[in-house]
Protein backbone atom coordinates (compact mmCIF):
# COMPACT_ATOMS: atom_id res chain seq x y z
CA UNK A 1 0.00 0.00 0.00
CA UNK A 2 1.14 3.04 -1.03
CA UNK A 3 1.41 5.71 1.84
CA UNK A 4 2.67 8.89 0.06
CA UNK A 5 -1.00 10.25 -0.53
CA UNK A 6 -2.15 9.78 3.33
CA UNK A 7 1.46 11.51 3.98
CA UNK A 8 0.02 14.65 1.51
CA UNK A 9 -3.44 14.36 2.82
CA UNK A 10 -1.48 15.04 6.93
CA UNK A 11 0.18 17.83 5.55
CA UNK A 12 -2.68 19.55 3.76
CA UNK A 13 -4.33 19.09 6.89
CA UNK A 14 -1.78 20.63 9.13
CA UNK A 15 -0.76 23.17 6.52
CA UNK A 16 -4.86 24.08 6.85
CA UNK A 17 -4.47 24.29 10.76
CA UNK A 18 -1.95 26.26 10.78
CA UNK A 19 -3.79 29.05 8.50
CA UNK A 20 -6.86 28.85 11.10
CA UNK A 21 -4.23 29.66 13.81
CA UNK A 22 -3.34 32.83 11.65
CA UNK A 23 -5.04 35.84 10.38
CA UNK A 24 -7.91 33.86 8.32
CA UNK A 25 -8.41 32.20 11.51
CA UNK A 26 -9.62 35.09 12.89
CA UNK A 27 -11.17 36.29 10.22
CA UNK A 28 -13.44 33.41 9.96
CA UNK A 29 -14.25 33.96 13.84
CA UNK A 30 -14.69 36.98 13.38
CA UNK A 31 -17.11 36.92 10.60
CA UNK A 32 -18.88 33.36 12.37
CA UNK A 33 -19.35 35.53 14.94
CA UNK A 34 -20.30 38.90 13.65
CA UNK A 35 -22.96 36.96 11.91
CA UNK A 36 -23.97 35.30 14.77
CA UNK A 37 -24.76 38.31 16.78
CA UNK A 38 -26.69 40.05 13.71
CA UNK A 39 -28.73 36.83 13.51
CA UNK A 40 -28.86 36.87 17.62
CA UNK A 41 -30.02 40.26 17.36
CA UNK A 42 -31.98 40.16 14.79
CA UNK A 43 -34.00 37.05 15.80
CA UNK A 44 -34.40 38.21 19.44
CA UNK A 45 -35.91 41.56 17.94
CA UNK A 46 -37.87 39.12 15.61
CA UNK A 47 -39.71 36.80 18.51
CA UNK A 48 -39.74 39.38 20.75
CA UNK A 49 -41.80 41.81 18.27
CA UNK A 50 -43.65 38.90 16.81
CA UNK A 51 -44.61 37.50 20.35
CA UNK A 52 -45.69 40.73 21.45
CA UNK A 53 -48.22 41.06 18.57
CA UNK A 54 -49.52 37.93 19.04
CA UNK A 55 -50.17 38.50 23.12
CA UNK A 56 -51.62 41.53 21.64
CA UNK A 57 -54.35 40.41 19.51
CA UNK A 58 -55.00 37.95 21.85
CA UNK A 59 -55.11 39.61 24.35
CA UNK A 60 -57.44 42.21 22.18
CA UNK A 61 -59.37 39.67 21.32
CA UNK A 62 -60.23 38.28 24.71
CA UNK A 63 -60.70 41.64 26.44
CA UNK A 64 -63.69 42.83 23.89
CA UNK A 65 -65.29 39.37 24.83
CA UNK A 66 -64.73 39.78 28.48
CA UNK A 67 -66.35 43.21 28.38
CA UNK A 68 -69.12 42.18 26.55
CA UNK A 69 -69.83 39.34 29.41
CA UNK A 70 -69.27 41.64 31.79
CA UNK A 71 -72.05 44.63 29.97
CA UNK A 72 -74.18 41.20 29.63
CA UNK A 73 -74.31 40.44 33.19
CA UNK A 74 -74.54 44.22 34.13
CA UNK A 75 -78.39 43.54 32.31
CA UNK A 76 -79.12 40.42 33.22
CA UNK A 77 -78.05 40.11 37.06
CA UNK A 78 -79.14 43.90 37.03
CA UNK A 79 -82.82 42.36 36.66
CA UNK A 80 -82.37 38.93 38.25
CA UNK A 81 -79.81 39.01 40.94
CA UNK A 82 -80.92 35.89 42.79
CA UNK A 83 -80.20 33.66 39.50
CA UNK A 84 -76.44 35.23 39.46
CA UNK A 85 -74.60 31.52 39.69
CA UNK A 86 -77.21 30.16 36.72
CA UNK A 87 -76.50 33.46 34.76
CA UNK A 88 -72.52 33.02 35.36
CA UNK A 89 -72.75 28.99 34.24
CA UNK A 90 -74.47 29.61 30.91
CA UNK A 91 -72.03 32.52 30.17
CA UNK A 92 -70.08 32.21 26.67
CA UNK A 93 -66.56 31.94 27.79
CA UNK A 94 -63.90 31.01 25.41
CA UNK A 95 -62.68 27.24 24.69
CA UNK A 96 -60.96 26.11 27.67
CA UNK A 97 -61.67 29.69 29.65
CA UNK A 98 -63.16 30.41 32.68
CA UNK A 99 -65.68 32.61 34.20
CA UNK A 100 -66.05 33.67 38.03
CA UNK A 101 -68.52 36.63 39.12
CA UNK A 102 -68.27 38.62 42.34
CA UNK A 103 -70.98 40.00 44.08
CA UNK A 104 -70.16 42.77 46.67
CA UNK A 105 -73.51 43.03 48.31
CA UNK A 106 -73.38 39.88 49.31
CA UNK A 107 -69.44 38.91 49.22
CA UNK A 108 -70.43 35.48 47.17
CA UNK A 109 -68.44 34.38 44.11
CA UNK A 110 -69.79 32.19 41.64
CA UNK A 111 -67.44 30.44 39.43
CA UNK A 112 -68.45 29.27 35.84
CA UNK A 113 -66.97 25.49 36.51
CA UNK A 114 -66.88 25.38 40.39
CA UNK A 115 -64.93 21.52 40.01
CA UNK A 116 -62.02 23.07 37.47
CA UNK A 117 -61.76 26.73 38.18
CA UNK A 118 -62.52 29.17 40.97
CA UNK A 119 -61.57 32.71 42.37
CA UNK A 120 -59.01 30.56 44.78
CA UNK A 121 -56.98 29.89 40.97
CA UNK A 122 -56.91 33.56 40.01
CA UNK A 123 -53.79 35.28 40.73
CA UNK A 124 -53.88 37.01 44.07
CA UNK A 125 -53.00 40.50 42.94
CA UNK A 126 -55.67 41.16 40.36
CA UNK A 127 -58.16 39.33 42.58
CA UNK A 128 -56.80 41.84 45.04
CA UNK A 129 -57.09 44.87 42.71
CA UNK A 130 -60.12 44.54 41.10
CA UNK A 131 -61.67 43.42 44.31
CA UNK A 132 -60.96 47.23 45.39
CA UNK A 133 -62.33 48.91 42.09
CA UNK A 134 -59.55 48.65 39.82
CA UNK A 135 -59.42 47.22 36.47
CA UNK A 136 -56.35 44.99 35.52
CA UNK A 137 -55.13 41.78 34.06
CA UNK A 138 -52.71 39.32 34.70
CA UNK A 139 -50.66 36.51 32.79
CA UNK A 140 -50.46 33.65 35.41
CA UNK A 141 -50.11 29.62 35.05
CA UNK A 142 -52.96 26.65 35.58
CA UNK A 143 -52.49 23.19 35.78
CA UNK A 144 -48.79 23.69 33.85
CA UNK A 145 -50.30 25.88 30.99
CA UNK A 146 -50.53 29.52 30.15
CA UNK A 147 -53.26 31.84 30.81
CA UNK A 148 -54.43 35.27 30.89
CA UNK A 149 -56.89 36.37 33.54
CA UNK A 150 -58.96 39.65 33.31
CA UNK A 151 -60.36 41.45 36.12
CA UNK A 152 -63.86 44.05 35.51
CA UNK A 153 -65.21 46.26 38.33
CA UNK A 154 -69.01 46.46 37.01
CA UNK A 155 -69.83 49.81 39.71
CA UNK A 156 -73.53 50.03 38.73
CA UNK A 157 -74.75 46.52 39.73
CA UNK A 158 -72.17 46.31 42.68
CA UNK A 159 -69.87 43.27 40.74
CA UNK A 160 -67.17 41.91 39.64
CA UNK A 161 -66.20 40.04 36.63
CA UNK A 162 -63.35 37.96 36.17
CA UNK A 163 -62.36 35.76 33.16
CA UNK A 164 -59.52 33.63 31.92
CA UNK A 165 -58.69 32.39 28.55
CA UNK A 166 -56.02 29.97 27.98
CA UNK A 167 -52.32 30.85 25.71
CA UNK A 168 -51.89 27.15 24.28
CA UNK A 169 -51.88 28.33 21.08
CA UNK A 170 -49.91 31.89 21.03
CA UNK A 171 -47.24 29.46 22.92
CA UNK A 172 -47.74 26.66 20.12
CA UNK A 173 -47.09 29.17 17.42
CA UNK A 174 -44.33 30.65 19.20
CA UNK A 175 -42.21 27.24 19.87
CA UNK A 176 -42.63 27.08 16.18
CA UNK A 177 -40.97 30.10 15.41
CA UNK A 178 -38.42 29.78 17.75
CA UNK A 179 -37.32 26.66 16.09
CA UNK A 180 -37.33 28.05 12.77
CA UNK A 181 -35.57 30.95 14.05
CA UNK A 182 -32.79 28.71 15.67
CA UNK A 183 -32.03 26.97 12.52
CA UNK A 184 -31.54 30.23 10.98
CA UNK A 185 -29.53 31.31 13.37
CA UNK A 186 -26.81 28.27 12.61
CA UNK A 187 -27.51 28.59 9.06
CA UNK A 188 -26.54 32.59 8.92
CA UNK A 189 -23.44 31.65 11.55
CA UNK A 190 -21.71 28.78 8.98
CA UNK A 191 -22.67 31.51 5.92
CA UNK A 192 -20.62 33.96 7.76
CA UNK A 193 -17.42 31.64 8.46
CA UNK A 194 -17.59 30.79 5.06
CA UNK A 195 -17.29 34.32 3.91
CA UNK A 196 -14.42 35.11 6.68
CA UNK A 197 -12.54 32.17 5.18
CA UNK A 198 -12.74 32.78 1.27
CA UNK A 199 -11.73 36.87 2.26
CA UNK A 200 -8.13 37.11 1.52
CA UNK A 201 -5.09 38.67 3.29
CA UNK A 202 -3.82 41.23 0.43
CA UNK A 203 -7.07 42.88 0.94
CA UNK A 204 -6.90 43.25 4.57
CA UNK A 205 -3.23 44.59 4.54
CA UNK A 206 -3.77 47.81 2.88
CA UNK A 207 -7.33 48.36 4.51
CA UNK A 208 -5.33 48.44 7.81
CA UNK A 209 -2.91 50.60 6.82
CA UNK A 210 -5.81 53.08 5.37
CA UNK A 211 -7.45 52.59 8.88
CA UNK A 212 -3.71 53.68 10.83
CA UNK A 213 -3.15 56.69 8.86
CA UNK A 214 -6.10 57.71 9.08
CA UNK A 215 -5.97 57.19 12.76
CA UNK A 216 -2.83 58.96 12.50
CA UNK A 217 -4.34 62.09 10.28
CA UNK A 218 -7.94 62.70 12.90
CA UNK A 219 -5.28 62.53 15.75
CA UNK A 220 -3.57 65.62 14.32
CA UNK A 221 -1.04 63.88 11.85
CA UNK A 222 -2.11 66.17 8.74
CA UNK A 223 1.59 65.10 7.20
CA UNK A 224 1.19 61.17 7.39
CA UNK A 225 0.37 59.91 3.48
CA UNK A 226 0.12 55.90 2.32
CA UNK A 227 2.56 54.21 0.43
CA UNK A 228 2.04 52.91 -3.00
CA UNK A 229 0.54 50.53 -3.97
CA UNK A 230 0.94 47.48 -6.61
CA UNK A 231 -2.44 46.56 -7.29
CA UNK A 232 -3.85 49.21 -10.03
CA UNK A 233 -7.31 49.23 -7.52
CA UNK A 234 -5.36 49.63 -4.18
CA UNK A 235 -3.07 52.50 -5.95
CA UNK A 236 -6.46 54.35 -7.15
CA UNK A 237 -7.58 53.79 -3.58
CA UNK A 238 -3.99 54.94 -1.97
CA UNK A 239 -3.62 57.67 -4.83
CA UNK A 240 -7.42 59.52 -3.85
CA UNK A 241 -7.13 59.23 -0.38
CA UNK A 242 -3.79 61.00 -0.29
CA UNK A 243 -5.18 63.47 -2.56
CA UNK A 244 -8.10 63.89 -0.65
CA UNK A 245 -5.80 64.57 2.87
CA UNK A 246 -3.77 67.11 0.85
CA UNK A 247 -7.05 68.84 0.24
CA UNK A 248 -8.29 68.87 3.98
CA UNK A 249 -4.88 69.80 4.56
CA UNK A 250 -4.61 72.33 2.49
CA UNK A 251 -8.22 73.77 2.80
CA UNK A 252 -7.37 73.76 7.22
CA UNK A 253 -4.23 75.53 6.28
CA UNK A 254 -5.99 78.32 4.33
CA UNK A 255 -8.48 78.97 7.02
CA UNK A 256 -6.06 79.21 9.77
CA UNK A 257 -3.96 81.52 7.46
CA UNK A 258 -6.92 83.04 6.57
CA UNK A 259 -7.99 83.86 10.32
CA UNK A 260 -4.12 84.47 11.22
CA UNK A 261 -4.27 87.20 8.13
CA UNK A 262 -7.37 89.32 9.18
CA UNK A 263 -6.53 89.02 12.87
CA UNK A 264 -3.09 90.82 12.02
CA UNK A 265 -4.15 93.24 9.14
CA UNK A 266 -7.56 94.06 9.13
CA UNK A 267 -8.03 94.48 13.39
CA UNK A 268 -5.38 96.29 14.22
CA UNK A 269 -5.76 99.29 11.37
CA UNK A 270 -9.19 99.50 12.11
CA UNK A 271 -8.92 99.86 15.78
CA UNK A 272 -6.73 102.26 14.98
CA UNK A 273 -9.03 104.35 12.99
CA UNK A 274 -11.87 103.89 15.52
CA UNK A 275 -9.67 105.39 18.17
CA UNK A 276 -8.68 108.29 15.61
CA UNK A 277 -12.43 109.17 14.88
CA UNK A 278 -13.06 108.99 18.67
CA UNK A 279 -10.47 111.76 19.40
CA UNK A 280 -11.82 113.73 16.53
CA UNK A 281 -15.65 112.89 17.76
CA UNK A 282 -14.41 115.66 20.66
CA UNK A 283 -13.55 118.49 17.85
CA UNK A 284 -16.35 117.72 15.61
CA UNK A 285 -18.67 120.98 16.42
CA UNK A 286 -15.03 122.97 15.33
CA UNK A 287 -16.08 121.56 11.51
CA UNK A 288 -18.01 123.06 8.93
CA UNK A 289 -21.50 121.48 8.49
CA UNK A 290 -20.11 120.07 5.39
CA UNK A 291 -17.32 118.38 7.06
CA UNK A 292 -19.50 117.62 9.82
CA UNK A 293 -21.24 115.30 7.38
CA UNK A 294 -18.51 113.74 5.68
CA UNK A 295 -16.95 112.99 9.15
CA UNK A 296 -20.11 110.94 10.29
CA UNK A 297 -19.95 109.33 6.93
CA UNK A 298 -16.23 108.38 8.09
CA UNK A 299 -17.53 107.22 11.75
CA UNK A 300 -20.18 105.08 10.79
CA UNK A 301 -18.10 103.41 7.55
CA UNK A 302 -15.49 102.71 10.38
CA UNK A 303 -17.56 100.81 12.36
CA UNK A 304 -19.52 99.36 9.87
CA UNK A 305 -15.76 98.01 9.01
CA UNK A 306 -15.23 96.76 12.84
CA UNK A 307 -18.28 94.81 12.93
CA UNK A 308 -17.58 93.27 9.41
CA UNK A 309 -14.55 92.19 10.02
CA UNK A 310 -15.07 90.92 13.61
CA UNK A 311 -18.16 88.78 11.97
CA UNK A 312 -15.42 87.31 9.80
CA UNK A 313 -13.39 86.67 12.07
CA UNK A 314 -16.12 84.24 13.79
CA UNK A 315 -17.67 82.73 11.18
CA UNK A 316 -13.72 81.52 10.49
CA UNK A 317 -13.54 80.48 14.32
CA UNK A 318 -16.71 78.65 13.82
CA UNK A 319 -15.70 77.07 9.88
CA UNK A 320 -12.86 76.16 11.53
CA UNK A 321 -14.62 73.94 14.33
CA UNK A 322 -13.12 76.65 17.36
CA UNK A 323 -14.30 77.29 20.20
CA UNK A 324 -16.10 74.30 22.06
CA UNK A 325 -19.77 74.59 23.76
CA UNK A 326 -20.11 75.26 27.12
CA UNK A 327 -23.61 73.66 27.92
CA UNK A 328 -24.91 75.29 30.82
CA UNK A 329 -28.27 74.27 32.65
CA UNK A 330 -30.77 77.51 32.02
CA UNK A 331 -34.23 78.95 31.63
CA UNK A 332 -34.06 80.20 28.36
CA UNK A 333 -36.80 82.81 28.86
CA UNK A 334 -34.67 84.63 31.38
CA UNK A 335 -31.44 84.15 29.45
CA UNK A 336 -32.99 86.13 26.32
CA UNK A 337 -34.45 88.81 28.20
CA UNK A 338 -31.17 89.31 30.24
CA UNK A 339 -29.61 89.08 26.72
CA UNK A 340 -31.58 91.70 25.23
CA UNK A 341 -31.92 94.52 28.11
CA UNK A 342 -28.10 94.52 28.85
CA UNK A 343 -27.53 95.19 24.84
CA UNK A 344 -29.93 97.99 24.79
CA UNK A 345 -33.32 96.78 23.61
CA UNK A 346 -35.39 96.73 26.82
CA UNK A 347 -38.02 98.51 24.69
CA UNK A 348 -38.76 95.43 22.94
CA UNK A 349 -42.09 93.50 23.88
CA UNK A 350 -41.17 90.24 25.37
CA UNK A 351 -43.52 87.23 26.15
CA UNK A 352 -42.59 83.64 26.96
CA UNK A 353 -45.24 80.68 27.26
CA UNK A 354 -42.24 79.02 29.32
CA UNK A 355 -42.55 78.97 32.99
CA UNK A 356 -39.88 80.11 35.67
CA UNK A 357 -38.70 76.46 36.07
CA UNK A 358 -37.96 75.37 32.62
CA UNK A 359 -34.29 74.72 32.28
CA UNK A 360 -32.47 73.46 29.39
CA UNK A 361 -29.10 72.76 28.52
CA UNK A 362 -27.71 74.98 25.43
CA UNK A 363 -24.32 77.45 25.06
CA UNK A 364 -25.65 80.68 26.44
CA UNK A 365 -22.88 82.15 24.43
CA UNK A 366 -23.81 80.68 21.14
CA UNK A 367 -27.74 81.93 21.92
CA UNK A 368 -26.65 85.39 23.42
CA UNK A 369 -25.00 85.46 20.00
CA UNK A 370 -28.34 84.34 18.30
CA UNK A 371 -30.23 87.12 19.79
CA UNK A 372 -27.79 89.60 19.68
CA UNK A 373 -27.64 89.52 15.54
CA UNK A 374 -31.62 88.78 14.98
CA UNK A 375 -32.17 92.51 17.36
CA UNK A 376 -29.96 94.36 15.20
CA UNK A 377 -30.66 92.74 11.92
CA UNK A 378 -34.75 94.41 13.12
CA UNK A 379 -32.49 97.27 13.80
CA UNK A 380 -30.66 97.64 10.89
CA UNK A 381 -32.77 96.32 8.51
CA UNK A 382 -36.31 96.47 9.31
CA UNK A 383 -36.39 100.35 11.90
CA UNK A 384 -35.87 98.08 15.13
CA UNK A 385 -37.79 94.69 16.77
CA UNK A 386 -41.62 94.94 17.84
CA UNK A 387 -41.54 91.43 19.63
CA UNK A 388 -39.70 89.14 20.99
CA UNK A 389 -40.79 85.48 21.68
CA UNK A 390 -39.74 82.44 23.36
CA UNK A 391 -41.72 79.85 23.09
CA UNK A 392 -41.55 75.92 23.28
CA UNK A 393 -43.03 72.73 24.00
CA UNK A 394 -42.32 68.91 24.60
CA UNK A 395 -39.47 68.75 21.70
CA UNK A 396 -38.29 72.12 20.99
CA UNK A 397 -37.62 75.34 21.92
CA UNK A 398 -37.82 78.65 19.78
CA UNK A 399 -36.78 81.88 19.66
CA UNK A 400 -38.36 84.80 17.78
CA UNK A 401 -37.63 87.89 16.88
CA UNK A 402 -40.66 90.25 15.01
CA UNK A 403 -40.64 93.63 13.32
CA UNK A 404 -42.72 95.82 11.31
CA UNK A 405 -40.50 96.68 8.21
CA UNK A 406 -41.15 95.40 4.55
CA UNK A 407 -41.00 91.74 5.03
CA UNK A 408 -38.92 89.06 3.58
CA UNK A 409 -39.97 87.79 -0.41
CA UNK A 410 -40.88 84.08 -0.75
CA UNK A 411 -37.83 84.24 -3.15
CA UNK A 412 -35.30 85.37 -0.48
CA UNK A 413 -36.07 83.67 2.39
CA UNK A 414 -33.59 80.82 2.15
CA UNK A 415 -30.65 83.11 0.44
CA UNK A 416 -30.36 85.54 3.10
CA UNK A 417 -29.00 83.36 5.40
CA UNK A 418 -26.11 82.60 3.25
CA UNK A 419 -23.01 84.83 3.53
CA UNK A 420 -22.80 89.02 2.80
CA UNK A 421 -26.23 88.33 1.01
CA UNK A 422 -28.85 91.20 1.58
CA UNK A 423 -32.57 91.06 1.11
CA UNK A 424 -34.16 93.66 -1.59
CA UNK A 425 -35.68 95.68 0.90
CA UNK A 426 -32.36 96.23 2.84
CA UNK A 427 -29.59 96.81 0.32
CA UNK A 428 -29.23 100.14 1.49
CA UNK A 429 -29.05 99.48 4.99
CA UNK A 430 -26.14 99.22 6.98
CA UNK A 431 -24.84 96.05 8.34
CA UNK A 432 -22.01 93.42 6.89
CA UNK A 433 -24.25 91.03 5.35
CA UNK A 434 -22.83 88.26 8.45
CA UNK A 435 -25.78 88.31 11.17
CA UNK A 436 -28.06 85.97 10.07
CA UNK A 437 -25.14 83.61 8.30
CA UNK A 438 -23.76 83.34 11.99
CA UNK A 439 -27.08 82.87 13.54
CA UNK A 440 -28.18 79.82 11.18
CA UNK A 441 -24.35 78.67 12.03
CA UNK A 442 -25.10 78.67 15.80
CA UNK A 443 -28.40 77.64 15.48
CA UNK A 444 -26.77 74.05 13.52
CA UNK A 445 -24.23 73.84 16.62
CA UNK A 446 -27.06 73.47 19.12
CA UNK A 447 -28.89 70.80 16.85
CA UNK A 448 -31.39 73.48 15.15
CA UNK A 449 -32.24 75.62 12.55
CA UNK A 450 -33.52 79.12 11.75
CA UNK A 451 -35.54 80.45 8.98
CA UNK A 452 -37.92 83.73 8.46
CA UNK A 453 -41.57 84.12 7.83
CA UNK A 454 -44.32 86.77 7.10
CA UNK A 455 -46.05 88.02 10.77
CA UNK A 456 -49.55 89.35 10.85
CA UNK A 457 -48.49 92.85 10.48
CA UNK A 458 -46.57 92.12 6.76
CA UNK A 459 -43.23 92.43 8.35
CA UNK A 460 -40.23 89.65 8.87
CA UNK A 461 -40.04 86.88 11.50
CA UNK A 462 -37.54 85.30 12.36
CA UNK A 463 -37.80 82.07 13.84
CA UNK A 464 -34.76 79.95 15.64
CA UNK A 465 -35.65 76.62 16.26
CA UNK A 466 -33.69 74.55 19.42
CA UNK A 467 -34.63 70.96 20.07
CA UNK A 468 -34.44 69.13 23.56
CA UNK A 469 -35.57 65.95 24.94
CA UNK A 470 -37.89 65.26 27.53
CA UNK A 471 -38.55 62.14 29.59
CA UNK A 472 -41.08 59.07 28.46
CA UNK A 473 -44.61 59.31 30.01
CA UNK A 474 -46.34 55.65 30.80
CA UNK A 475 -49.79 54.56 30.46
CA UNK A 476 -51.91 52.72 32.57
CA UNK A 477 -54.54 49.92 31.06
CA UNK A 478 -58.18 51.85 31.73
CA UNK A 479 -61.34 49.66 30.89
CA UNK A 480 -65.03 51.74 30.98
CA UNK A 481 -67.70 49.95 31.01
Amino acid sequence: MDSKPVFRSLSSARTNLRNLRGLRGRMVLYFSLSALAAAVSLSVVTYATTRSYLLNQRSEVATSQAINNAQLLQTLIGSNRTDAGDIVTNIRSESGGYAVLHLSQEDTFFAQEPLRFTQSNLPIDLLTSTLAGKNGRQRFEFNGQPYEALGISIDSISAHYFEAFPLNDVERTLNTIRTTLILGILLITIVGGLLGFSTSNSVLRPLRRVASVATNIASGGLDVRLEDERDPELARLAESFNNMVDAVQSRIQRETRFASDVSHELRSPVTALAAAVEVMQSRREDLSERNQQAFDIISSQVRRFDRTVLDLLELSRLDAGAGQSQNETVNLADLVKRVSQRHGFSEVEFTTTLNANDQTVLDKRRIERIVLNLLENARDHAGGATALMVTGDQTSLRIVVEDSGAGVAQSERERIFERFARGTASRNSTGSGLGLAIVQEHASALGGKAWVETNSNGGARFIVSLERKLPDESGELQITL
